[in-house]
């Protein structure tokens, strides 16, 4: 006889969940350079790892508002594209109470919010939907030009959505492989994550790095992951 189920958790919580954890995962990954992990700040003053926890745990309702309206809308298209920014700017604005001003996560905002409605419509297909959906324009969106789209114009270099419009090739083509290839040769799950986050830096054009420290700092960085 099987046990009674309580609660049965929906798709949504459970993506919701992974959404949460991903971010909490990649603060905790120690040791990075110049980001928050365990050791420390790194190059940031205003942020901290307890923030970054406290951060992500306000984005959960967000993330399951997010798949909710996947399933609810159920294809791709205006109407689902200006729900999910909706909810993102709804979520921004929660993640900024509970940090009290500090961006932490609005570029996970805008790349897990993609991720999540278009695993809630199609599991095998998640970074293509994603792209899909990135393509699209909310015209309800504010008329800002944000710190990394500003530097993506003056350097030429691809974005935060542009990235996700080319379905995230540094997570398919260089992150994961990396991080299968580790994982295959038994360095650890933290070795291996800490790979892959490495193979991403030897060739992103980081619109944060390039606002910070400008393109000597960005060659400075690729040169070291590289090494």
């Amino acid at each position: 006889m099987r046990a009674l189920k309580l609660h049965e958790v929906s798709l949504a919580d459970r993506l919701a969940d992974r959404a949460v954890d991903a971010l909490i995962d990649e603060a905790d990954l120690s040791p990075k350079p110049a980001l928050v992990d365990r050791r420390g700040n790194g190059a940031h003053t205003d942020l901290h790892l307890g923030l970054m926890h406290a951060s992500a745990l306000s984005l959960w309702p967000m993330f399951k508002e997010m798949a909710e309206a996947a399933l609810e809308i159920g294809e791709i298209g205006l109407p689902l594209r200006e729900a999910l920014g909706r909810i993102g700017r709804e979520g921004e604005q929660a993640m900024l109470i509970t940090t009290n001003g500090v961006n932490t996560h609005r570029g996970a905002i805008w790349a897990l919010g993609l991720l999540t409605a278009a695993a809630a419509l199609d599991p095998g297909a998640v970074t293509l939907n994603a792209a899909r959906l990135a393509l699209l324009n909310d015209r309800h969106a504010p008329q800002t030009l944000s710190h990394g789209a500003l530097v993506a114009q003056r350097y030429g270099a691809r974005g935060a959505r542009e990235e996700a419009q080319l379905g995230f090739p540094s997570v398919t083509q260089r992150g994961l492989p990396q991080l299968h290839k580790s994982r295959q040769q038994n360095a650890g799950e933290q070795n291996a994550r800490l790979d892959a986050l490495l193979a991403i830096m030897t060739e992103l054009a980081d619109t944060c790095v390039l606002y910070r420290a400008g393109y000597a700092g960005l060659t400075t960085l690729q040169q070291g992951a590289q090494a």
